[in-house]
């Protein structure tokens, strides 16, 4: 079984409830099997459970982890794109009600792919790369589209305890399907010419040398 990352040989990391998963000793992503990944329309039943809404004062508060650390590194002016937006694109409006332009794109609800067509001064990226089928193809995406000296924000629950892994909240998400330690961002920063800042679990911002 090859990394889906970065397609190196990947071995058996555990099973549970009837899920396998695998860990790249290269880049250490953990992921589960392709061949039990989840099918789209089960993922939007798992999505529309959801309740993100833009006016939502918890929500915002739980998205201000990035938009904060974020934003005071942005010029003024800059432009961007909130990546897997979902329904109620709350980040996007943060943003732009801070002078920040963003543009929006969800391959189930905000499908228009023109967006992903530009470059961008900075990309946001929050819960979506642990539903990554094939997250080498959104990795080159970022690497080609944020311009140099842009930035990349990320947020993701890191795997910091392999004990603990079985148990687990993150894992028993169905549409969670690859999970990253602070080790992968590290390898990506390596192999694409990032900038790594480690926030905090969860908050990862990436600056484009």
């Amino acid at each position: 079984m090859n990394c889906t990352l970065c397609d190196t040989p990947a071995s058996t990391f555990s099973e549970v409830e009837g899920r396998e998963y695998f860990r790249c000793p290269c880049c250490q992503l953990t992921f589960e099997h392709p061949d039990k990944l989840p099918a789209p329309q089960e993922e939007k039943a798992q999505y529309d459970l959801h309740d993100n809404r833009p006016d939502d004062p918890g929500y915002r508060r739980f998205l201000s982890q990035l938009a904060t650390p974020l934003t005071a590194r942005l010029a003024p002016g800059a432009k961007g794109l909130d990546f897997g937006c979902g329904p109620g694109p709350a980040l996007a409006t943060m943003l732009q009600e801070q002078g920040f332009s963003c543009a929006t794109y969800d391959p189930i609800y905000a499908p228009d792919s023109t967006p992903l067509e530009g470059d961008y001064d900075f990309v946001t990226c929050t819960e979506v790369i642990e539903h990554l089928h094939q997250p080498a193809r959104e990795w080159d995406w970022f690497a080609r589209h944020v311009k140099p000296g842009g930035w990349l924000g990320i947020m993701t629950r890191w795997l910091t305890d392999d004990d603990s892994f079985a148990r687990w909240h993150y894992r028993r998400d169905p549409t969670h399907v690859c999970f990253w330690q602070p080790a992968t961002f590290e390898w990506l920063a390596r192999e694409q010419g990032w900038t790594l800042e480690l926030v905090g679990n969860p908050v990862v911002l990436m600056q484009k040398r």
